[in-house]
């Protein structure tokens, strides 16, 4: 007696679950990205099976079969993580049971990849390695005491200020979101070929073609660019003006009789990835045109080759600024705007109200 309910106990006892393994190849996991749609906006994830195969396999399988549709992000940590992914979270009258569902299914595939901005990892149940499944966190900041403790299987390459913007969102105290920020869709695509930035390929004839109108709030100016003296100056300009680097920054500095000065990235809100990517330093292209009003030279700190974004218009003669700032342009229409501006009320060398460069056009 005492061993057939022994047997009965064993049978009813569930056995532990087959740890999921994906039936896709190398080659159909290979170079694939996760759109992921929700109410905040969209951020793209670029799938890592060379990290974690099978986590990526289990990814895939879900947002294909409209897992992630309808579920929401259930926690964020400001400026820290936002995480999501659990099926029970479709259902608002579960709220208390957000973050226990569609767990236990994955082995851990720990590497070496770090939790730095951008990287989605698998959520796991307390002090249980092998305990993935559908939740998934992004770490909106770099997180390195997570490194080595959970998977990390993609990261992502665009959007990230809308994970920003999300981990943002009123919480309760338990980081709780107190609105659904909701996942409407996961498409699964092949990772699209990088896309060309603006004005990679011209020559320094077709730069020379170019102007850009300077939409301020005092009014419009209009330069012309100097290719021929600094090329990759005329490029990065018109590439950032393009990509709107410059929408919304101020001019921060006037100097009468010598400088007004704007494009800095501290005097805007943030930049979409896009837009971050583009931004990089500059190596110095001195020349001999001469710092003198009306000419457009690109700003830098005390290292020659730390140019980024931010230019001046010369407003008089400045010999001193001769070879060694970068002279790429100048003023051929809306000198009397760049008068006003430089007529602006200062408090030290920062205009009292604000004057801003509202965006650029290129033509």
């Amino acid at each position: 007696m005492i061993r057939a309910a022994v047997l009965l106990l064993l049978l009813q006892t569930p056995k532990p679950a087959v740890p999921f393994t994906s039936p896709l190849t190398a080659a159909d996991l290979a170079n694939k990205q996760a759109v992921v749609a929700t109410s905040a906006g969209t951020f793209v994830i670029d799938l890592r099976p060379d990290l974690a195969p099978n986590h990526v396999g289990h990814f895939i399988k879900v947002a294909q079969a409209g897992g992630y549709d309808g579920t929401i992000f259930h926690r964020v940590v400001r400026l820290g993580i936002i995480q999501g992914g659990d099926p029970l979270s479709k259902n608002p009258a579960q709220a208390k049971l957000y973050g226990t569902g569609g767990l236990g299914v994955l082995k851990a595939e720990f590497s070496g990849e770090k939790n730095t901005r951008g990287a989605v990892s698998a959520v796991l149940q307390p002090g249980k390695p092998d305990s993935a499944g559908t939740q998934f966190f992004v770490s909106v900041t770099d997180q390195p005491a997570l490194d080595g403790k959970y998977t990390i299987f993609g990261r992502v390459s665009e959007g990230l200020d809308v994970v920003t913007r999300i981990s943002e969102a009123a919480a309760d105290e338990r980081g709780a979101p107190l609105e659904r920020v909701e996942i409407t869709s996961v498409t699964i695509r092949a990772t699209p070929p990088p896309e060309p930035e603006p004005f990679a390929t011209e020559s320094s004839a077709d730069l020379a073609k170019h102007r850009a109108v300077l939409e301020t709030s005092v009014g419009a100016i209009t330069v012309e660019f100097f290719p021929d003296k600094a090329p990759e100056h005329v490029r990065n300009f018109l590439r950032l003006a393009a990509l709107g680097v410059y929408d919304g920054t101020a001019f921060h500095r006037v100097v009468r009789g010598f400088v007004v000065q704007t494009g800095a990235l501290t005097s805007r809100g943030p930049l979409t990835d896009k837009q971050q990517k583009a931004v990089r330093n500059l190596q110095p292209e001195f020349n001999d045109t001469k710092h003198v009003k009306g000419v457009l030279s690109m700003a830098r700190g005390d290292d020659p080759a730390s140019a980024m974004t931010s230019f001046f218009i010369v407003t008089g003669d400045a010999p001193s600024l001769d070879g060694k700032y970068t002279v790429f342009g100048r003023v051929v229409d809306g000198l009397p705007v760049v008068e006003a501006i430089e007529q602006a009320a200062v408090n030290g060398e920062a205009p009292v109200d604000r004057i801003e460069l509202k965006t650029v056009v290129v033509r």
